[in-house]
């Protein structure tokens, strides 16, 4: 096989950052001139204007498992650049942040010439961009940070907005038909710096003159007319154009972007050609939804924050909700956390087993797992208990501190600690404060029905007679099972309904004999009389 040429299909694992690196394989093998040695060039892009959110998180992290995959595939170099368009004009004043009404004198000035309302950086694209290097350099992502005022200033550009000027009209040709009529009057893919108030302006050109480099245009509020260069930070470009401009100028082979933009990356990649570039291969990825299936929205507030999941659980379960089918639109809100948490323990289990099988074998590399924890599966990385199961154990125990769960978790097994288990560890604190926050308030209990009551009352007398024993979780579990088909439950999950709604006061739950285990068989047949004691008395 040359180095041109990828691997047949057959021989790509089964996972959808392969999919996507395979693509980027034949991007980078059919380039112009044959150009297949510089490393490819994968790219996310950030407005700074706000603070990074859980959509950069997730562009970031999937560019990244692409580039992974495209390393086991290829064994070639690659770079990801997280390009901030930090030269971008402030529209309106975010909400949250301090000094709003000074900021509120330089909208239309570039992000960043703009003061820094929380007064720590130089700008206020400098503190997000910051703020966005902290982020991702705490999720442990590897990445060249860019920046589009330092780009455009350095003449990082030049070259290619000297190429703008000169195919102007053909752009021209390609974005006017996608306009209003009023937007259509005053377009200009160039947009120059006001030389005296720094404003980016948008404004239609008067001349361009390709063989100087410049633009002249009229100040529409004083009719004065400018003649501008391109180059040197003098100007910048249309958002849909710029895009279109730094994939040309920078050789991007890769961007993915949301479903939101399908038309502007149709757009841009016309303007790529245009200027005698190609357009990099990428993913469509779908946007999230609020609980009832709604579009989320910043101003609504709808949303789930990466602090919010965090608080909740560990990174790692975000990793897994991002890479779960992103051409899927998927609901983000809190109660998707628990879940995602144990897929992600799941897949762990599997990874670690298929590591030592084969440690270089396709079923490896289709883990999430693999990609999550960077291609080296730990053996610490999981935890001998679930998420839901420790939730479960939380709610019935009322526990408010890790220790009050890591009592039964001792004595469940001795040899289990938090310096043996830090995933472990992890999850026992975030399964406090999602105890505290989303199961206590909601529990609900329901009085069994009298058929109900009969298979409890069997179910806490054969306990009873495990009081004392070891008694394995798959023993109870099979125990469990054997009541429930005594008492002629039809579905038999309808059994395990029960369970949840009258012991643990919620709609489900967890395998019952991994908890029997876990809480104890005394400390079982204590809440089963207790709900039935209860009952009674109500």
């Amino acid at each position: 096989m040359s180095e041109s040429q990828t691997p047949p299909v057959a021989d790509i694992p089964r996972a959808w950052p392969f999919e996507e690196a395979r693509r980027l394989a034949d991007h980078v093998a059919t380039r112009e001139g044959g150009d297949d040695v510089r490393p490819a060039l994968l790219e996310t892009g950030y407005g700074p204007s706000g603070l990074p959110h859980i959509g950069t998180f997730g562009e970031v992290a999937r560019t990244s498992w692409v580039r992974q995959a495209y390393t086991a595939l290829t064994g070639r170099p690659s770079r990801l650049l997280a390009f901030s368009d930090d030269m971008d004009a402030l529209r309106k004043v975010p909400e949250n942040v301090p000094q709003r009404d000074m900021l509120q004198g330089f909208i239309g000035q570039p992000l960043s010439r703009v003061p820094d309302p929380f007064g720590t950086h130089e700008s206020f694209a400098a503190h997000n961009n910051a703020r966005l290097r902290s982020f991702l350099d705490g999720f442990g992502f590897e990445y060249e940070f860019a920046s589009s005022t330092a780009y455009y200033t350095s003449g990082r550009f030049d070259a290619a907005l000297k190429r703008v000027l000169e195919v102007h009209e053909e752009i021209l040709g390609v974005i006017l038909p996608t306009l209003g009529p009023d937007r259509r009057a005053t377009y200009s893919p160039v947009l120059p710096l006001h030389p005296r108030t720094g404003e980016v302006m948008q404004v239609k050109m008067d001349a361009i003159d390709p063989a100087a480099g410049t633009v002249r245009w009229t100040d529409p509020a004083t009719g004065e007319v400018f003649e501008t260069p391109v180059t040197g930070g003098h100007a910048k470009m249309q958002w849909k154009a710029d895009w279109a401009m730094r994939w040309y100028a920078l050789g991007v082979d890769y961007e993915m972007s949301g479903k939101d933009l399908i038309d502007s990356v149709r757009l841009s990649g016309k303007i790529c050609r245009i200027l005698g570039g190609t357009a990099p291969a990428g993913l469509t990825y779908e946007l999230f939804l609020d609980e009832q299936g709604g579009k989320i929205s910043k101003s609504k507030g709808n949303g789930l924050s990466v602090e919010e999941w965090l608080r909740y659980a560990p990174p790692e379960s975000l990793g897994q909700f991002m890479f779960n089918q992103p051409q899927r639109a998927k609901r983000l809100y809190f109660d998707v956390i628990p879940k995602t948490a144990d897929d992600y323990l799941t897949h762990v289990d599997k990874a670690r087993a298929q590591q030592a099988e084969n440690p270089t074998g396709n079923d490896l590399r289709a883990n999430p797992a693999w990609f999550i924890l960077k291609g080296q599966v730990a053996e610490d990385a999981g935890s001998p208990v679930s998420f839901s199961m420790l939730l479960n154990l939380a709610s019935v125990a009322n526990a408010e501190t890790p220790e009050v769960l890591w009592g039964f978790i001792r004595r469940y097994d001795p040899d289990v600690s938090a310096e043996s288990h830090p995933m472990l560890a992890c999850l026992v604190s975030h399964a406090i404060a999602y105890y505290a926050d989303f199961v206590r308030p909601a529990k609900t209990f329901r009085a069994p029905t009298e058929h109900e009551r009969g298979a409890l009352v069997d179910l806490a007398e054969v306990l009873r007679g495990f009081e004392g024993e070891a008694a394995d979780a798959a023993t109870l579990q099979n125990l469990v099972f054997e009541v429930g088909k005594r008492h002629g439950f039809e579905p038999l999950r309808s059994w395990f309904g029960c369970l949840y709604e009258v012991l643990l006061g919620q709609k489900e739950g967890p395998r019952f004999g991994g908890f029997v285990a876990l809480y104890g068989v005394e400390e079982t047949v204590a809440l089963i009389d207790a709900a039935l004691l209860r009952d009674r008395q109500g």
